[in-house]
């Protein structure tokens, strides 16, 4: 079917206007927020009238819930990081590894996992990564057996957001437009993507066996050492010694309380965005009540601008379902999609670890789901096709750095403090765990859906 020449100018306008925010997002000319050419994208392609105003108000109240979520776990981050609790963290995985550089490569593994799956994956990168950089500072070992530890961390805490669905953005903006809820996603995803990350942790074991070292010096020997003043974690154990250990309690009850709560209060009619708001006030005040510490520093440090940028990505993306480019995709995946559960399974999952390689997962994600939406497919069909697709945003996307924002800020966190690594040594790296690791999570995804359903 032809278009008019208007449609293909609107078209050629609106891949134009993609194929630029997306570049200025990854590429940050002059350092700009990422939010401000997601945000001046969707203001182009509303004012040539291809998103219209019913189109936004859709857009936003699909967007908001998500990014407050979002932006509500970092809140909590911040607050538990002001209070000492990752510094702490940090020198009890050197201590707990005992002098043993593959038990300190697992529990750094355990740690990431963790950090993600209580909090998101972006958060997780942001504080995992300098704990690291200061751990393989701490043991003094050559730069080329950094990277087991580097790689396991990004990898680890970027895959991790996959199990429970509310770590990461990109999971939860589909959720409700295709029947799920985060108790179904984790009855359905669960098992095949502790599986997932399981294979990915081996993976990157036997890749780098070799440059893991067998023995590093025990963290009581570097205390003890007259030249421990001048280590990164010599403020770490000032800050643990002085810690309040009640509040640490009280932060940590909290922060498992909220978490579980976004399984249980959703079936009495709370929204996930408020028990998230919920969790970051009360944490909020109790730091302040306890350490008279004001919000101030959350104020400045909160990264308002997720929602800004989630709704600009959406606008961005809801343009090309618009000039018809979701249909001709439709169009093409209609058959595969419609054959069977494991055809819709494995073509979802390889075309958003596809996408998301190209063009960051985010957007890919958002451009599945209204595809997938699109398509009819059975409600069973259409959430297992969601489900890959994480798969495929969560793993596969991780081929490559561009893949998700947890992976560039990886780059630019490593970049800062003097660690280079580059594009192609993680290309290196990735081909050789994730492609394998994305394919056995699928299969798995199949496997455990035919024991349940």
């Amino acid at each position: 079917m032809g278009f008019s020449p208007m449609h293909d100018s609107l078209i050629v306008y609106t891949f134009a206007i993609f194929a630029l925010t997306t570049l200025c997002i990854l590429w940050r000319p002059q350092g700009i927020n990422e939010a401000i050419p997601a945000i001046s994208g969707a203001i182009l392609l509303f004012i040539a009238g291809i998103v219209p105003l019913h189109d936004i108000v859709y857009i936003f109240k699909i967007v908001s819930g998500p990014s407050i979520t979002i932006i509500s776990t970092i809140v909590m981050c911040i607050v538990l990081e002001s209070i000492g609790v990752f510094r702490w963290a940090a020198l009890n995985v050197v201590k707990r590894a005992r002098g043993s550089g593959i038990r300190l490569f697992w529990s750094i593994m355990l740690l990431c996992f963790l950090m993600t799956v209580f909090f998101n994956n972006d958060g997780s990168i942001l504080i995992t990564t300098p704990i690291i950089l200061h751990i393989v500072q701490i043991i003094r070992i050559k730069p080329q057996q950094k990277l087991p530890y580097l790689f396991a961390g990004v990898f680890i805490a970027t895959s991790a957001s996959l199990p429970i669905g509310v770590s990461n953005i990109a999971n939860l903006i589909g959720l409700q437009m295709v029947g799920l809820n985060l108790v179904s996603y984790t009855n359905l995803a669960f098992v095949p993507s502790m599986i997932g990350i399981a294979t990915l942790s081996l993976l990157l074991y036997l890749l780098f066996r070799n440059e893991i070292p067998r023995k590093i010096p025990d963290i009581q020997d570097s205390i003890s050492d007259p030249t421990f003043k001048n280590h990164p974690l010599s403020g770490v154990k000032k800050t643990v010694e002085s810690m309040n250990w009640s509040l640490f309690r009280i932060c940590i009850f909290l922060v498992v309380l909220i978490r579980g709560s976004y399984f249980i209060l959703p079936a009495y009619g709370f929204s996930i965005e408020w028990i998230a708001i919920t969790g970051a006030l009360l944490l909020i005040g109790i730091r302040w009540i306890s350490l008279k510490i004001s919000p101030v520093d959350v104020l400045w440090k909160a990264p308002w601008h997720i929602l800004v940028f989630a709704f600009g990505m959406y606008v961005t993306v809801y343009a090309l379902k618009n000039t018809g480019v979701t249909s001709y995709m439709m169009s093409i995946l209609d058959g595969v999609m419609t054959q069977s559960l494991m055809s819709a399974s494995f073509a979802s999952g390889i075309l958003i670890s596809v996408l998301s390689n190209l063009m960051n997962n985010l957007p890919s994600v958002m451009l599945g789901t209204l595809l997938i939406t699109e398509i009819e497919l059975d409600t069973q069909t259409l959430q297992v096709a969601y489900i890959s697709m994480i798969i495929g945003s969560d793993i596969g996307a991780l081929l490559t750095p561009l893949g998700t924002l947890a992976t560039l800020l990886w780059m630019f966190v490593l970049k800062k403090n003097g660690v280079a690594i580059t594009w192609s040594a993680y290309f290196r790296v990735a081909l050789m765990v994730i492609p394998i690791t994305l394919v056995v999570t699928l299969i798995a995804l199949n496997i455990w859906l035919w024991l349940i359903l």
